[in-house]
């Protein structure tokens, strides 16, 4: 099968790089970008275009009231204020107020004056101005209806302000659900990126783990069969050509395994044909190379079913690491490797009779690398567990529990 992500990532065979990036769900209607300047702009026309009609009436009326034609055309600028609205806010609800509240206290006809106000209005809001807003509402309330009896003398004239700001006080509920909507998309853009940084880490690891047991175990069989080579190069040369057709066949395997954990970095374009992934039947071509180096190995696969590819992946893995090891820090003659399906848990034993951990040794220690660490968590990562020991008959024992049911099914280790 193709080396590919963990397909309960949803990642499908690309490679996380191949997603879009957590800014990508940024990218809201309501977030902290600027907008385009476009948009403003159509906010600042629409808002001057519905004034029109409040010019011409107040233009026709001229001679009569020649007070309304100018607060009408301030209003109309107003519209364009809006323009700052981005970068300042708050100022810009305050000065948007104070131009368009004379024109909607004394003009006549619909109250187009108030909607540079209203977008401003929610505008300050949504981008967190909220004081601002309220304290400029407030004003208005106060001064909007004062501004109308003085300079129309008719108590009736004060309602038309006192409508304008309780419609603009339910357009700041307007501004706040607004805001609220993109406090709760920024919140999911958050998860999100560190949903995916998280997965990307786990795939670097898993990526490190993959490499550190096929160079681990590759150049340590390549150096083994080079020193036999070089010992028996001149006494038994028929021996030593072996050693270098194993070194050959070694190191062409471990450049296929490479170019299959590396492969899928290309890009969803660039895949190179891969070698499928190591599993259980390759375990008796393992042994029989380290046989050949002339260690004595007993495999039995006692298995009555069939593991899922990623069980398989972990237990060849713990296999050759642990082959790895022996080979090089043990100085045993003879291994037994063993798998076995009890009580419902695959049970893979390793064990020689070298000459056991170091008395300084603990988990993940093996002469100063990582392969020990690598076997444990592979084994956890299927929910199963791992454990390493020297039984009292010496040597060392190796033994990884993974449940015939993965709490992790679908997880590559």
């Amino acid at each position: 099968m193709p080396w590919t992500p963990p397909a309960d990532r949803g990642e499908g065979a690309r490679p996380l790089s191949a997603h879009p990036g957590p800014e990508s769900w940024t990218r809201g209607p309501w977030s902290d970008r600027t907008p385009p300047q476009g948009v403003r702009w159509f906010a600042a026309v629409l808002a001057a275009l519905l004034q029109l009609p409040a010019i011409a009436i107040a233009g026709s009326n001229a001679a009569a009231d020649p007070l309304a034609l100018g607060f009408a055309l301030l209003a109309f600028a107003a519209s364009f204020v809006l323009l700052l609205a981005r970068q300042h806010p708050g100022i810009t609800v305050v000065v948007i107020a104070a131009l368009c509240a004379p024109a909607i206290a004394i003009t006549t006809g619909p109250p187009f004056s108030v909607v540079p106000l209203a977008f401003a209005v929610v505008s300050a809001v949504v981008r967190g101005a909220r004081v601002w807003a309220w304290w400029t509402l407030a004003g208005f309330a106060v001064v909007g209806p004062a501004a109308a009896y003085l300079l129309r003398g008719n108590p009736a004239a004060m309602i038309r302000p006192l409508i304008v700001a309780l419609i603009l006080c339910l357009l700041v509920g307007v501004g706040e659900a607004l805001r609220n909507r993109g406090e709760r998309y920024r919140e999911v853009a958050r998860a999100v990126a560190a949903r995916r940084e998280a997965a990307a880490e786990a795939e670097r690891l898993r990526i490190a783990r993959e490499l550190h047991d096929v160079l681990a175990h590759s150049l340590s069989q390549i150096s083994v069969q080079a020193g036999v080579g070089l010992h028996l190069f001149d006494s038994r040369p028929e021996k030593a050509r072996e050693s270098l057709e194993a070194i050959k066949t070694t190191s062409g395997q471990a450049l296929e395994e490479v170019r299959g954990v590396l492969g899928f970095l290309r890009g969803p374009d660039g895949y190179a044909e891969r070698s499928p992934e190591p599993d259980l039947a390759r375990i008796p071509v393992l042994v029989e190379t380290y046989q050949r180096a002339g260690l004595r190995i007993d495999y039995t696969n006692g298995l009555t079913s069939t593991p899922s590819a990623a069980v398989q992946l972990a237990l060849y893995r713990i296999v050759q690491e642990s082959l790895t090891n022996i080979g090089r820090h043990a100085q045993a003659s003879r291994v037994g490797i063993r798998l076995d399906e009890t009580d419902g848990w695959y049970v893979l034993t390793v064990q020689d009779d070298g000459r056991g951990l170091p008395e300084t040794s603990g988990p993940g220690v093996d002469g100063g690398g990582k392969g020990m660490l690598g076997m444990r968590e592979r084994a956890e990562l299927l929910g199963g567990r791992f454990e390493i020991r020297t039984p009292d008959g010496g040597g060392l024992l190796v033994e990884a529990r993974i449940p015939v049911a993965p709490a992790a099914e679908g997880v590559e280790s």
